[in-house]
């Protein structure tokens, strides 16, 4: 499988208020993976053309004015899949670690593909929306969901994942749960080793410091997304940041 690593939509930094290097801004990081036969799959959508179009009525006013998202057309999944030389129907299925806005407002971009998460993440989604962090608008064409609970598990490095439908067995779910009601990591085989796109399993990388310090502007680390990044004193695989990025094992 190839996998193309797109940042689909900028925003605001994150370095906040401590004493360190320059603070640099943050992304959207999604996974594009070519499969060999089951079509193009994305992980994660980051911004959509909906959001850039209509921020304050897709994305929230508020959400809008806290990380200052650059809203850049050209940014957006859809737009770089179309770069690559593929059309949006090309790809066949999205999987998202939850659906906070910026994590699934381009799923509007792709209403043909299945979208793959867990069942726990759709139910509160549908239960809070509209709220500061699920917003209708982005499953308002009828996403084709495919839900999964953590009980159909298989192990991975330790951890509980699960086997999705319609996929090869080298991408699959890994529950990293704390952030949202259903949050979960996305492994990915690469090669010989394996890629984690972790999501917010943790968002700041001085959470992991000998003397952590969560995020003043975000929540602090809860106690089940904290047991699910360290073990002793030794991180686990779920290396991130806010936006989501990824690690390898």
């Amino acid at each position: 499988m190839r996998i193309h690593h797109l940042n689909c939509g900028s925003v605001r930094t994150i370095e906040a208020t401590y004493d360190g290097p320059p603070a640099a801004p943050a992304v959207n990081h999604c996974l594009l993976v070519e499969t060999p036969a089951d079509g193009l799959v994305l992980v994660e959508t980051g911004l959509g053309l909906g959001n850039v179009r209509d921020p304050a009525g897709t994305l929230g006013a508020d959400w809008v004015a806290m990380a200052e998202p650059a809203l850049e057309e050209e940014e957006t999944a859809v737009r770089q899949v179309a770069r690559l030389g593929y059309r949006p129907d090309d790809v066949r299925h999205v999987i998202v670690t939850h659906l906070d806005v910026d994590h699934c407002g381009g799923l509007p971009d792709f209403p043909g593909a299945r979208v793959h998460l867990l069942a726990a993440e759709l139910e509160a989604a549908l239960a809070e929306a509209p709220s500061y962090r699920y917003r209708p608008a982005h499953w308002a064409h009828g996403p084709d969901w495919v839900t999964y609970t953590p009980e159909a598990n298989d192990d991975w490095f330790g951890f509980a994942s699960i086997k999705l439908d319609g996929l090869p067995e080298d991408i699959r779910l890994v529950p990293l749960g704390g952030h949202t009601a259903g949050h979960t990591g996305v492994a990915v085989r690469d090669g010989d080793r394996w890629l984690l796109h972790c999501g917010d399993a943790y968002y700041y990388h001085r959470e992991l410091q000998q003397d952590p310090h969560p995020h003043p502007l975000m929540d602090s680390c809860r106690p089940a997304r904290r047991s699910i990044t360290t073990c002793g004193s030794a991180p686990r695989p779920g290396c991130g940041s806010w936006y989501g990025t990824t690690a390898t094992r």
